[in-house]
């Protein structure tokens, strides 16, 4: 698999760059319009399941594991094509998920704690890892306009972290093509 994904560096520095750029626009557009960063994300999951399917084709022709680059492109076309077909769906959906996630993420936290004490000290830090998942859940149903922006902020920050991350791995994965290519044939 590394040399499939040396010799196709270029495809994973697009994705990198094109999740910096949406970063980057995420984060000049927190309050303007959340269709925006919807319609931005829809475009970013496009050419990201595009570039995928790419990945999982050259994978297939080197006749190396291929399909869960092929599973990855059909995720993210789908969801572009859901974005598409209505962005309001899509951020409602996401945003109840992160709500309900941090709900019930605090409910457990806290009974998994609970059951703890009765094998460690200090569960109490537990306790309050749950208690703030739960009034994170429970903020973003009371405080829906700041804490659309707040997660607005997050996904704009993890685009930049995950876009940086692959632009380097695919400059480090050009740098093995370069020293892993046979040498030239001499005439």
């Amino acid at each position: 698999m590394v040399n499939v994904l040396a010799r196709n560096w270029w495809a994973l520095l697009i994705r990198g760059i094109a999740a910096v750029i949406f970063g980057i626009l995420a984060f000049s557009w927190p309050g303007a319009t959340l269709v925006v960063i919807g319609i931005l994300f829809g475009a970013y999951a496009f050419v990201d399941g595009v570039f995928a399917i790419v990945a999982a084709v050259r994978a297939a022709q080197s006749h190396e594991r291929w399909w869960p680059f092929l599973l990855e492109g059909i995720v993210g076309l789908a969801i572009a094509a859901i974005t598409v077909y209505d962005v309001g769906i899509t951020l409602l959906a996401l945003y109840l998920t992160i709500a309900a996630w941090a709900f019930i993420t605090g409910i457990l936290e806290i009974a998994a704690a609970i059951q703890l004490r009765k094998a460690i000290a200090n569960e109490w830090l537990l306790i309050l890892a749950g208690i703030c998942s739960l009034l994170f859940g429970v903020l973003m149903i009371w405080h829906p306009i700041a804490a659309a922006l707040a997660i607005i902020y997050i996904i704009a920050a993890y685009a930049c972290v995950f876009g940086i991350i692959m632009i380097a791995l695919a400059f480090r994965l050009r740098g093995h093509a370069a020293t892993s290519a046979p040498p030239a044939a001499t005439a």
